[in-house]
């Protein structure tokens, strides 16, 4: 990997609310590329996230963001692909043959998909009392911890024999789900993913709490 004080002069800005897992997979790839980055913790329930400032680095008021010397981007997994691609190995990260990328893709729209309307919205209404269905939620998160048991059996990694993308994408939501009264008992395959996930060096765990059985 290349020397990230090589190619930035200060570290990466992280705009984050530090109980969330978008921004979580955010600090977790700045962690195992080794780069330099201080966190911001926005304020947000004072509005911090819709003043014009921040709107001027995140459009819609979300987190997390980065500001990387004046480059600045929102969207969690835009941010993972620009760090690889700028900082890491992005072959590596993403895949360097089609299929394997394609595999990686599928993986970043299931955690902005399935993983977002699933463990995510259900640790949403526990977490931060949103006003979501909760029992959708983690009858959802069931539906999909039952198609990652099955895909994880005989492999160790999301989507290559190696993390990528998906992994990280996938892992801070997954990992907290039982904060959103998801239980993860009935899934010994997603339990050893997780822990592969936590045993890669520099890895950084979420803030808001440890992993729950």
């Amino acid at each position: 990997m290349a020397n990230a004080n090589a190619l930035s002069d200060a570290p990466i800005k992280l705009y984050r609310n530090p109980k969330s897992g978008h921004c979580h997979r955010v600090e977790l790839m700045l962690a195992l590329l080794d780069i330099p980055y201080e966190n911001v913790d926005l304020d947000m329930a004072n509005g911090a996230h819709r003043e014009p400032a921040y709107l001027s680095i995140s459009p819609l008021g979300q987190v997390p963001a980065i500001d990387d010397n004046g480059l600045t981007l929102a969207d969690s997994n835009a941010i993972l692909v620009y760090l690889v691609e700028r900082y890491g190995d992005a072959a590596r990260w993403i895949g360097s043959e089609p299929l394997e990328k394609a595999r990686v893709q599928r993986w970043l729209s299931i955690a902005a998909g399935e993983i977002a309307h699933g463990p995510c919205a259900a640790r949403l209404v526990t977490v931060f009392g949103a006003p979501l269905d909760h029992d959708a939620a983690k009858a959802s998160s069931h539906t999909l911890l039952a198609m990652m048991e099955t895909h994880l059996d005989g492999r160790a990694w999301l989507a290559s024999d190696h993390p990528t993308l998906a992994d990280i994408a996938g892992y801070s939501y997954i990992a907290h789900a039982p904060e959103g009264g998801v239980s993860l008992d009935p899934y010994p395959q997603v339990h050893a993913w997780l822990g592969r996930i936590e045993a890669l060096p520099r890895f950084v765990a979420m803030a808001s709490s440890p992993r729950l059985a």
